[in-house]
């Protein structure tokens, strides 16, 4: 028999879902975590896409994972294991003067011995401030003004850690974070194709081209997991699996094609949830890892709660601005100058900074890009589970491609899918011949297939306004919400979107801390 108020109904397997059922149940609490869709896993899920041609169908490399979680919950023997692990970045260049980075280094033809030098300082002072950002990863965000013990605490620790830089880098720090990638780049190095390389690190999967403020911030978010870029053996759903795994070791109830319509109240508290069928589930606690409006618009409803936490909630930047492109090939495509062991690299089309932002431009007047940014990946190298002998997958990141097109995507779709296949042809000209199916997913189809409020996979844009302790808005910042009982646990919350699982580790401790200063022991 259930006991209500030991019972936590998490809602949506995705990975923080199932990160933060897993640590609530290894804390002694009955957890039913409930899926829509028929597989764990959210958007880090691999799926068919043609017959005997599978891809990682959203997130397609791993490169945030929170070591915390990993061996906390013993993912590498729950399944979790690698075909590919720190991968270098080849920068394609339509002449075949390819640039290759890794880590600190970076090498090609028209690389200068000064760019080679700039290169290790840009990445030791980055690599600082990412370190300084991935310890924030793992802390309950402080509350400004609160008077809370606790969160007087975390300011200070955070003050402190950003004065621990020392007095140059921490001016940097101050700095740089909330400014252009553009100027940075500029500062830092001549070589266009490199900067327009490492300019990408600022805008993928965001709403920011090189010029724009923040994207500064949002490179050192995608570093600051601190890992390597890796493939995952299997494709990014055998995350999802492992993590799946380990939290039915500890005993959580995971039930698919159960999609949650209704959060249901009792007086200001929830009481449990009701399901797409009207079955009810009562529990004394409610975890949401679906996205911010889809939760309080949707699920709690905006007339049960105040009135300006839901214009905060609406006026929440949440709309999406990639596409996922996935090719099925009769072959291994061939890029110009391109070898068979470059070939497995993370290959990016971003000639350069201007490029970039040309392409981002057209977002502003919601119109796709007509010469986009790619991040390509071809995991079929490494990994023969994913398409039949000798032939191959290609998985694309596409910028930019904004939720609210213009010209509506039903119209859009067939173009853009043509001119990202255009862009990819100057890089590898015999590519068209090769395509056996072609998949484009728009952030209106990534909203329809992930249940994303706006097909942002980061529940939310990285910005400095919806960062810490205003992620996704102030009384909804530490996990907690307007209600009695109702948690956050998704990539809305902090620290943002990537494929961490910090969020959902956070959002359990901070529940049970809550519980705890109740008097409420698990």
């Amino acid at each position: 028999m259930t006991d209500m108020n030991n019972h936590v109904v998490v809602i949506g397997a995705g990975h923080n879902g199932l990160v933060c059922a897993a640590y609530l149940a290894r804390a002694g609490r009955q957890v039913t975590v409930l899926e829509a869709a028929e597989q764990p896993g959210g958007a880090a899920i691999t799926r068919e896409f043609a017959p005997g041609f599978k891809v990682s169908a959203a997130a397609h490399l791993l490169y945030m994972l929170d070591e915390n979680v990993r061996k906390e919950l013993s993912l590498d023997t729950a399944g979790l294991s690698f075909s590919q692990q720190d991968m270098k970045t080849t920068a394609l260049a339509e002449d075949g003067n390819h640039l290759v980075m890794s880590k600190d280094a970076v090498q090609g033809a028209n690389i200068s011995s000064e760019d080679q030098a700039a290169m290790k300082e840009y990445r030791r002072l980055m690599g600082r401030f990412a370190r300084l950002l991935h310890r924030m990863n793992n802390r309950i965000p402080p509350r400004v003004g609160s008077g809370n013990r606790d969160d007087t605490i975390g300011l200070a620790k955070t003050a402190l850690a950003i004065r621990m830089l020392g007095r140059k880098d921490m001016r940097e720090f101050l700095r740089m974070a909330g400014i252009n990638m553009y100027d940075i780049l500029q500062e830092y190095f001549d070589n266009p194709l490199l900067k327009g390389a490492l300019s990408m690190e600022g805008v993928l999967g965001a709403k920011l081209g090189p010029r724009s403020n923040n994207s500064v911030f949002c490179a050192l978010h995608r570093m600051s997991g601190m890992q390597g870029t890796a493939l995952p053996a299997g494709g990014m759903g055998t995350v999802s699996d492992a993590l799946a795994s380990a939290a039915q070791k500890l005993g959580v109830k995971i039930r698919t094609s159960a999609a949650v319509t209704k959060v249901l109240l009792q007086g200001d508290r929830v009481g449990g949830v009701e399901l797409q069928d009207g079955e009810r589930i009562t529990a004394g606690t409610v975890v949401s890892s679906a996205d911010p409006k889809t939760t309080f618009l949707n699920l709690v409803g905006a007339k049960n709660l105040e009135a300006g936490f839901v214009r905060k909630i609406h006026n929440y930047r949440s709309f999406g601005n990639a596409a996922k492109l996935h090719l099925a090939l009769q072959g291994p495509p061939e890029f110009k100058a391109l070898n068979q062991s470059q070939l497995g690299d993370r290959l990016l089309i971003a000639p350069d900074m201007d490029y970039v932002e040309r392409a981002f431009n057209h977002v502003k007047y919601g119109e796709h890009s007509a010469q986009p940014v790619l991040e390509i990946t071809i995991p079929s190298l490494y990994d023969d589970s994913l398409a039949p002998a000798g032939q191959h997958v290609l998985s694309a990141v596409v910028q930019y491609a904004p939720y609210q097109l213009k010209s509506d995507w039903h119209n859009g779709k067939p173009v853009f899918t043509g001119q990202v296949i255009d862009t990819l042809a100057k890089y590898a000209p015999g590519i068209r011949d090769q395509i056996l199916h072609c998949e484009l997913l728009t952030p209106v189809d990534i909203e329809k297939e992930f249940r994303i409020s706006g097909g942002h996979w980061h529940h939310g844009e990285l910005a400095l306004d919806q960062f810490m302790m205003l992620r996704p808005v102030p009384r909804a910042a530490q996990y907690a919400s307007p209600l009695n009982g109702l948690f956050m646990c998704g990539a809305g919350s902090h620290p943002g979107g990537g494929v961490m699982g910090s969020a959902g580790r956070n959002a359990a401790r901070a529940i049970l801390a809550l519980e705890s200063s109740e008097g409420q022991q698990p």
